[in-house]
């Protein structure tokens, strides 16, 4: 954030965001710009047209004016089009909360949302398992177009800024390793409590420690409640601990990757996330191959608006990534794994797998045409776009033909 911008925010100065979360200062007492974690970037959120109603949590659905509503509501239609030209027909919207609930609601009972969306609520340490129960302020889903059914929780941060949590020492950092986000007993009965209502929980975790402690947490929910069919998620999976590779699939956890997101690819430098990270866990970043080579369930996304939202992009990255040295494994897979990840294994990760991700006689018309050749994105970011894209058997974007 630019000065004004903090001027604005009450945080030149600096301020206390609570744990978690931090104004980076400089050596002149002022705030450098840099904004670590939600409590931090969300003094600067509000100022905008949204004024943080976009990451509106506890006020009521009601309260907010119908003029911010409808400029919301155009807000997120635009979005549902820029999915549409991207050729998605699905999208999994992780910062749910009621009023996006509601919003969504009126544009697909509309007929305008041109692109379904799974909503999941999110909740943080503070909620506690009690947080849980706010997933009925959703109110009724769309069928077939707005489903709920799941949180989505974070367990840390990133490697840029130290707030990944890991299971080793930061390199020339001893005794440091960050702090969870959600402490691992509370997380374990969030995870208990949402698993007992029959809910999907998908967890941000970047570092190996957080991998870990989300997969302590899912173990808890299948030890207090049983066994079923979960399909807990986490996401990211930047780093994870050898030992905790074998975890996944005994658990029925999905990995819920982005192929944009490894230093190297998608224009992002090596510098400073691999030295931050430390060489000792690059053998297991971005572990793709190792997951599929397990049979864990994979499904690729991409985590816009942080990086870009184009599937054909992401899957240029995923068959285009090196190595960061010689000794260690290749972690791509295959075209066909691609383009399985970001289809049956979406539709997978959503419970929606007998009705779309394949094309089969009886599954929801939701099709995508592909103007070049797939296999030559493993050479060009150009040689594949989409044409025309189809959700439920309308056409929901097309190409200028000239």
């Amino acid at each position: 954030a630019n000065t004004r911008a903090l001027e604005l925010a009450g945080i030149l100065q600096g301020a206390d965001v609570g744990a978690g979360s931090e104004v980076v200062m400089g050596a002149d007492g002022l705030a450098t710009g840099e904004l670590r974690e939600f409590a931090a970037m969300q003094r600067v959120k509000s100022l905008s047209r949204l004024q943080g109603r976009d990451g509106m949590d506890q006020m009521g659905v009601d309260e907010v004016p119908e003029e911010h509503r409808a400029y919301d509501r155009a807000l997120i239609a635009e979005a549902g089009a820029y999915c549409a030209r991207h050729g998605i027909t699905h999208a999994v919207n992780m910062d749910g909360t009621p009023y996006q609930a509601s919003l969504m609601r009126e544009l697909a009972q509309a007929g305008e949302m041109p692109v379904r969306v799974s909503l999941p609520l999110k909740l943080a340490q503070a909620d506690g398992a009690e947080g849980v129960a706010r997933i009925e302020q959703f109110g009724p889903e769309v069928p077939g177009w707005l489903s709920f059914g799941r949180i989505k929780l974070f367990m840390d941060g990133v490697y840029d800024t130290w707030t990944a949590l890991t299971v080793s020492d930061y390199p020339d950092q001893p005794g440091f390793r960050s702090e969870p986000l959600i402490d691992p007993e509370i997380f374990k009965a969030i995870c208990i409590e949402a698993d007992r209502r029959g809910l999907q929980v998908a967890t941000h975790a970047v570092g190996d420690g957080a991998v870990r402690a989300s997969i302590d947490g899912y173990e808890a929910a299948a030890l207090a409640n049983g066994t079923r069919d979960a399909r807990h998620r986490i996401e990211h999976i930047d780093t994870i601990a050898a030992e905790d590779l074998e975890r996944l699939k005994p658990l029925g956890i999905i990995a819920s990757m982005q192929p944009v997101h490894p230093p190297g690819s998608a224009g992002l430098p090596l510098e400073p996330t691999t030295s931050i990270m430390g060489r000792d866990r690059w053998a297991h970043a971005f572990p793709w191959r190792m997951i599929r080579d397990r049979d864990v369930p994979l499904a690729f996304g991409t985590d816009w608006p942080v990086s870009p939202l184009s599937p054909l992009y992401a899957i240029h990255c995923a068959l285009t990534r090196r190595p960061w040295a010689e000794d260690m494994p290749d972690q791509r897979i295959s075209l066909d794994a691609c383009l399985a990840a970001y289809s049956i294994g979406g539709a997978y990760a959503d419970f929606c797998e007998t009705r779309r991700g394949a094309l089969k006689p009886g599954y929801d018309a939701d099709l995508v045409l592909i103007d070049g050749a797939l296999e030559g994105l493993a050479d060009s970011a150009e040689a594949a776009s989409v044409y025309m894209t189809l959700c439920n058997g309308e056409i929901t974007y097309e190409a200028d033909r000239a």
